[in-house]
């Protein structure tokens, strides 16, 4: 991939209204991100929006790769070189990482640890043993740099350097500022990765997407102390939406830290004591995915097509309640790659959420 575009690839990212699913989309149809940008106006005029998208400029998006680089950093993109084959295979796999440290280790085998926030010292000292041993057997451990079982985690693999903190902010940003120092030394020692851009403050809503990435680097998710809808439990959700295997370290019923990871257990988790517990119950990879490009697109995707009319048809059939895609596109008996297309527009003007599992629903 050339430096433009790369730099094509960053500011389709970047720009308002493009989340991966439609991102991967706007990639599968057109030839190269340069063609794909130059189409975004027509489709967000489509979806019945008289500006184009924001997007950033070539020496905005050259900018902050300039900047990450100087970091020491560089940038990994979808379907490019040094992309973790692992995430790339997740619904849907974010655009880019931002990395510091040693990238090399996103390609090897992971498993992700979790848990409380508020950890007890025996669930701080158990994820720190088990992150070790599990770095010393070849494994990386991926967590999320957040207080108690995260930060454990993360000092018991830095004593063999494999270990990534995936972070919901700018990877040059610290949260919590208390961990600023092991952040420093995982991207020294380890890596750091973001998908969010340099500079960006972690707030509320980037904490589901930075959860997506680290159970999307890991072949497994290890709980350990999660109280009930914590977001250690949702990082296992996703692990097990996506075929992953999941782990639980018992707890004591007493303790309401482990209420969480104990159902856990209940539901089907692997228990997990030792090393040994997860390297036995670790897959030895995920299904690849096929690559972005016009495989996937069938003959005829450049037809003459009404898109506003098709917008209108496609938007009636929505709601607020999660559809199924291939139910749409069986319902207003129009093509997939027009419905595609009308998605694709009505995502630009924020009028539609794309979901996991290729499902849709309206915003507001």
């Amino acid at each position: 991939m050339n430096q433009a575009e790369s730099l094509d690839r960053l500011r389709l990212a970047r720009t308002d209204g493009v989340g991966p699913v439609t991102y991967r989309r706007l990639l599968r149809r057109y030839a190269s991100a340069a063609e794909a940008l130059d189409a975004l106006p027509g489709l967000a005029r489509a979806g019945g929006k008289a500006e184009p998208p924001s997007t950033p400029s070539a020496s905005v998006a050259k900018r902050e790769m300039d900047q990450l680089g100087k970091l020491g950093g560089r940038m990994v993109f979808l379907d490019g070189p040094g992309y973790p084959p692992a995430l790339a295979a997740f619904d849907p796999a974010p655009p880019l990482l931002s990395v510091l440290g040693n990238a090399a280790l996103l390609l090897d085998r992971a498993v992700a640890l979790v848990g409380a926030r508020n950890a007890s010292i025996n669930g701080q000292r158990m994820a720190e043993l088990l992150a070790a041993d599990l770095a010393t057997a070849g494994l990386v451990v991926v967590s999320g740099m957040a207080r108690g079982i995260d930060a454990a985690a993360h000092e018991g693999a830095l004593r063999t350097g494999r270990t990534i903190a995936a972070i919901a902010g700018g990877v040059d940003v610290t949260y919590p500022p208390e961990n600023a120092d092991l952040q420093r030394r995982v991207a020294e020692g380890g890596a750091v990765v973001a998908e969010a851009p340099l500079g960006t403050a972690p707030q509320a809503r980037h904490f589901p997407r930075r959860n997506r990435v680290i159970a999307g680097l890991s072949l497994g998710v290890v709980v350990i102390e999660a109280a009930p809808k914590s977001g250690s439990l949702i990082t296992a959700q996703i692990a097990l939406d996506e075929g992953r295997a999941v782990f639980a370290v018992p707890g004591s019923p007493l303790d309401p830290r482990c209420r969480g990871s104990n159902n856990l257990l209940r539901e089907g988790a692997t228990l997990t004591e030792s090393a040994a517990d997860v390297t036995a119950n670790l897959p030895q990879a995920v299904q690849p995915v096929a690559p972005l490009g016009f495989a996937e697109e069938a003959p005829g995707y450049d037809a003459p097509l009404d898109l506003r009319a098709v917008v209108a048809q496609v938007a009636v059939l929505l709601s607020a309640s999660p559809t199924p895609v291939d139910e749409l596109v069986r319902r207003c008996q129009l093509s997939v790659h027009a419905v595609q297309a009308a998605l694709m527009a009505l995502e630009l003007n924020h009028r539609v959420q794309m979901l996991p599992g290729n499902q849709v629903s309206l915003i507001g």
